[in-house]
């Protein structure tokens, strides 16, 4: 009698596949099995790509002599801790009773690569073959999977995209590693004094370096601006607020030399100085030259892909985006959540016209459970599909990540910090039910003489979808967040570090907030017509200054990462941002974890900021001599594009693999004939005035070190290659 294999990427999958096809039989040694059926799995990687010497021993000694290295054909073999799992799977592929093949590694490309790596060493022949892609571990999730299986062959271009991004990996980081060693690993070493140092590049984690060394470097050149904002404190009806003066036209300074911007002088004396000249007619009156009133609806947040919530967890929870993979992940295995590893932030058609099930299950999830049936009895998911939240073509592999509503009973075996990751996951996902939040949006422009003040007022009228975005465990309302905290809000931002500017910019100098505004103010603005008058109770200067762009943190450098080294925190921007990011959902945590275990990056654990270590910055300069393309962000999203080319069809493997080729032999080149080992001991210098721990313990300052030394050495002792 034939049988089927079905062949997961974990063994804690494989257990869910085995109790949705109900398989009781026997667990074997590495596999379970019944009468039609056998279940195995693999351990994630089993097989790997060959080191250099594996082709030819003479490529173990690092030597300008062999490189570029691009072998024709490229060699894999077996890890050989898992070696035994690998022939246990390998006699199962081959058995002479298995017909069929159920391929159910992870639905991605990653997945696709660890099972055809296995098929490629274990030589499968004759079987055919079935790729099951699946968007949760529920046993409905599975048993449709199964049953709409696709010939593995309508997989073969997102295999060969797999292939490339492995081999380009592997290509660059062998022959940049090695060359940029050889030529520069000396300068490093001799600077810090150390015996050698290896100089690790790679296609996506030089790129990163690269954003955070800027970014350091940044701040470090920044220089403070002071400025000086005029204020109006304006009375009405018993209530007070303020209003803030503009340059704008009409005005006595406008377009002057004074100004620091429209809002605010250079210099403290020209404020005192208009202070004086609007305080010369007494009692002080403004007339009202403009109101403006408004209703702004804001709707509730797209769902979470991968990036988006690695974000928000580095600001909840001051975990990693690595640790926030790890608990997502452990959370899809337990059925609670949907495929973690995804860009998507929309639901699909197919999802949408299924969602009463998540819905439903989430009754019994006791944060949500009014919620829930609320959602239910409003019938308000029936039109799910004509939302926003549900775009076919905003999805490639996977949809957003959300709750199943199942394996509720999973969450008492997770730890604390993911059972808040879930119920964060949650409410995101129930939001998109209610309505959107309403306020009252009031702008009013105020005279005196000629001179403009400005005030802006935003108040909370319904809450809609943030009545359910709170956390439990959060202490603040999410109205309370999102109405604004006092009542100077534009007026008396006074340019303090608090601001919430993560994009680089010098936000703390534009004062554009709105005020928050209680219902007695709000009646009396309501009153106000074009040209009453008010008193002024009195003019007053607030001093600020320019802030520095801020820090990465491990959040804000994924989002940066997923938009190609732009760091965009407004999400309806964000979903306009057509090309491919840096590295993929899947990978871009591993690399910022790479970053600091190679001690080129520090990632704080309490407050998840990251900053460059002298070692990094070093390797900075090395790479911004001599290969400055890794450093292009635009560049390496570039790569990732060609590899969604493949993916798709649009361009074909060797179309991709002779540019890799022709780039690779190019760079290297260009680094053997290089010598800049003259000019790196300034930038050496440079980086190290900023750590005089780092450079005591290293001993940089000993007199008449030199950078260059042996660096023109052509070989280098070196037993292995950071891949």
């Amino acid at each position: 009698m034939s049988k089927a294999l079905y062949i997961a990427e974990k063994p804690s999958v494989a257990q869910e596949f085995a109790k949705a096809l109900k398989i009781n039989g026997q667990r074997r040694d590495g596999y379970l099995e019944s009468q039609d059926s056998v279940v195995t799995w693999c351990v994630g990687h089993l097989v790997t790509m060959s080191y250099p010497e594996k082709y030819d021993i003479k490529y173990k000694r690092w030597s300008l002599d062999t490189l570029p290295f691009l072998p024709r054909e490229f060699k894999y073999e077996v890890i050989p801790g898992v070696q035994k799992q690998f022939e246990i799977v390998k006699g199962l592929l081959n058995r002479e009773d298995v017909d069929t093949i159920y391929v159910c590694t992870d639905s991605g490309r990653e997945g696709e690569y660890i099972y055809r790596l296995v098929a490629q060493m274990a030589g499968v022949h004759g079987k055919k073959e079935k790729r099951v892609w699946i968007d949760s571990q529920t046993e409905e999730e599975i048993m449709r999977g199964i049953r709409e299986a696709k010939d593995l062959s309508a997989y073969d271009n997102l295999s060969a995209s797999a292939y490339l991004r492995a081999k380009e990996d592997y290509l660059m980081g062998i022959n940049f590693s090695r060359v940029l060693t050889l030529r520069y690993g000396n300068s490093v070493s001799n600077y810090l004094n150390t015996k050698y140092q290896a100089i690790s590049v790679g296609r996506v984690m030089t790129c990163v370096l690269g954003m955070v060394v800027r970014r350091e470097r940044e701040i470090r050149a920044f220089v403070k601006t002071p400025f000086y904002r005029v204020l109006s404190s304006i009375a009405l009806e018993g209530e007070n607020f303020e209003g803030e003066w503009r340059a704008v036209e009409g005005s006595r300074y406008f377009q002057t030399p004074y100004l620091y911007k429209e809002n605010g002088f250079k210099e403290k004396a020209y404020a005192e100085k208009l202070i004086q000249e609007l305080s010369v007619n007494q009692p002080l009156q403004c007339i009202v030259e403009k109101v403006e009133r408004k209703k702004e609806n804001k709707n509730p947040p797209l769902l979470f892909n991968l990036a988006e919530l690695q974000n928000v967890c580095s600001k909840l929870f001051r975990i990693s985006p690595d640790e926030t993979l790890k608990i997502v992940q452990e959370l899809y295995e337990k059925k609670l959540v949907t495929y973690p590893r995804t860009d998507a932030r929309v639901l699909s058609t197919a999802a949408a016209k299924e969602i009463y099930k998540n819905i439903s299950g989430l009754r019994n999830y006791e944060h949500t459970a009014e919620i829930a049936q609320h959602i239910i009895e409003q019938g308000n998911y029936k039109n799910l599909a004509k939302t926003r939240y549900v775009n076919d073509k905003q999805i490639t592999d996977h949809y957003a990540i959300v709750p199943t509503g199942q394996g509720l009973n999973a969450l008492k075996s997770v730890s604390l910090t993911a059972q808040r990751v879930y119920e964060t996951i949650v409410r995101r996902f129930v939001c998109i039910f209610y309505p959107p939040a309403v306020y009252q949006k009031v702008s009013l422009v105020t005279k005196i003489q000629n001179e403009s003040f400005f005030s802006s007022f935003k108040v909370l009228l319904d809450e809609g979808y943030l009545k359910v975005a709170t956390n439990s465990f959060a202490k603040r309302k999410a109205a309370d967040a999102m109405s604004g905290g006092n009542r100077t809000g534009a007026a008396g931002n006074n340019g303090s570090d608090d601001a919430d500017s993560d994009n680089g910019k010098n936000g703390s100098d534009d004062s554009s907030e709105d005020m928050a505004c209680d219902s007695r103010l709000l009646a009396a603005l309501q009153n106000l017509k074009k040209g009453d008058i008010l008193s002024v109770d009195g003019l007053s200067i607030k001093e600020g200054e320019t802030s520095p762009p801020k820090r990465y943190n491990s959040g804000s450098m994924i989002l940066a990462m997923e938009n190609a080294g732009q760091l965009i925190e407004d999400e309806e921007l964000r979903a306009q941002i057509k090309s491919c990011g840096i590295g993929t959902s899947a990978t871009r945590a591993e690399i910022l974890k790479k970053l600091v275990n190679i001690k080129y990056l520090s990632l704080n654990k309490k407050t998840q900021v990251i900053t460059p270590t002298l070692l990094g910055e070093m390797i900075f300069d090395v790479v911004n001599c001599s290969i400055r393309q890794l450093l292009n962000s635009e560049l390496t999203a570039s790569w990732e594009k060609g590899l969604n080319y493949v993916a798709e069809g649009s361009i074909t493997e060797q179309e991709y693999m002779d540019k890799l080729e022709h780039f690779i032999r190019i760079r290297t080149k260009q680094v053997e004939e290089s010598n800049f080992q003259p000019y790196l001991r300034q930038f050496f210098d440079a980086a190290a005035v900023n750590y005089k721990d780092s450079t005591a313990k290293t001993g940089t300052k000993t007199a008449g070190r030199t950078t260059a030394g042996t660096s023109r050495s052509r070989t280098y002792r070196k037993t292995a290659d950071k891949k």
